[in-house]
């Protein structure tokens, strides 16, 4: 005989008036002109900048309505999946980083790419778990492709 199933208890959700929402709401077809998410600025090469917010707290100027919440035009959206917008005007380009930051970022990845073992760098991470190639691991053979060759002289150069 089947076992009874257990009734699920509903999450509840704490609904606000969209009328009492802290910023404004827009859902994605009437956001307006010169407001973009941070990843839309991201592909223009900006960064948010000094965007102040109605309250001037810095940050998201308004909001982009997930869209189950468009169905819902009276509720405000509290769901993880809206989004921040931000406006074009105040976006700064985006910081270069300057040249010890690349090539401290490219001594952090050779330590990730070379193993313990034999010393060769791989094109791609080794795993934390193992701490070495497979070769040097359990003697599977590596593919040649698939590191440089250690040289005499080990200098790490920056990337860029």
């Amino acid at each position: 005989m089947p076992r009874p199933r257990k009734k699920r208890r509903r999450l509840e959700v704490n609904r606000i008036p969209r009328s009492m929402a802290l910023l404004p709401e827009f859902d994605r077809a009437a956001v307006p002109k010169g407001m973009v998410t941070r990843r839309q600025l991201r592909d223009m090469n900006l960064s948010p900048g000094d965007n102040r917010g109605p309250d001037g707290a810095r940050g998201p100027v308004a909001i982009l309505r997930c869209k189950w919440c468009s169905y819902r035009p009276q509720w405000s959206c509290n769901h993880p999946t809206r989004a921040g917008l931000y406006r074009v005007d105040l976006a700064k380009p985006k910081r270069t980083p300057t040249l010890a930051q690349e090539w401290a970022l490219d001594r952090a990845m050779a330590a990730r790419q070379t193993c313990s073992g034999c010393g060769r760098r791989f094109f791609n991470c080794l795993s934390k778990k193992l701490g070495c190639c497979l070769e040097c691991f359990d003697g599977t053979p590596v593919d040649p492709t698939t590191y440089i060759a250690p040289t005499a002289l080990t200098s790490v150069r920056p990337a860029a």
